[in-house]
Order: structure tokens, then sequence, then C-alpha cells
């Protein structure tokens, strides 16, 4: 299973970095506005805070790097902070989705990933 937990963990990191990349610094593109579904006027008032959920993201995917990296050597500390990484990607999916409900595809664009890492990191401790 461990080839899974790292699989999905990697990818649901890979996927919050490149949120991050369009949250923090392509927020006002036509093609991140059409994403996110935002107006132009919309982007340009909320790219502060746009840029700031963008770095969250960010250091979710870090934490949840960080904890691959450990899995070998600390097998305890890499789960816990996969754990921690990948179950606050799920988490965040969780709120938006239960916050909005049209926004189900992006919540699952957002947690499917991350929920699959979480189901395998559980299923190894």
């Amino acid at each position: 299973m461990t080839i899974l937990t790292v699989g999905f963990s990697l990818l649901a990191a890979l996927l919050h970095v490149y949120i991050w990349v369009l949250e923090s610094f392509r927020w006002t593109e036509p093609s991140t506005r059409k994403t996110f579904g935002v107006s132009e006027a919309d982007a340009e008032v909320t790219k502060p805070l746009a840029y700031n959920q963008g770095f969250y993201n960010l250091f979710l995917a870090i934490i949840t790097l960080i904890g691959l990296a450990l899995l070998t050597s600390e097998h305890g500390i890499g789960s816990a902070l996969a754990l921690a990484g990948t179950g606050s990607m799920l988490a965040a999916a969780v709120v938006l989705v239960t916050h909005d409900r049209t926004m189900v595809r992006a919540a699952l664009t957002q947690g499917t990933l991350p929920a699959l890492a979480v189901l395998f990191l559980l299923l190894e401790l």
C-alpha cells in the first residue's frame, strides 16, 4: 500500500502547488478566472485574498512532501505530517462543498486525491 500512499499524497501535493500558482500568480488571467468562475472586476478586488489563500495551499503541499520524504526513515513522523497535509486539503474541500453546493465539481477536484491519500495513510497505521 505504500506505493498508493506515496502516489496519492504526491499527486495531492502537486495539485496544491498548481493551485498555489493559479491563486497567487495567475489570479487575474482570463483562463484562471474562468477556472474559478471569477469576473475580471472581482478578480482585481479579491487578488490579495487569493494570493494569501494560494500560499495556504503551498504550505499544505510542503507539509505533505516533507512527510513523504520522512516516511522511510521516520515512519511515524512522516505519516503524521503527510496526514496533516492531506487531511487539511480534504477538510478544505469539504468546507467548500458544504458552504456552496454548486462547488461540488471543484471540491471533488480539490479533495479526491487527498481523500485517497488519507485513506491509505490511515490503513498503514
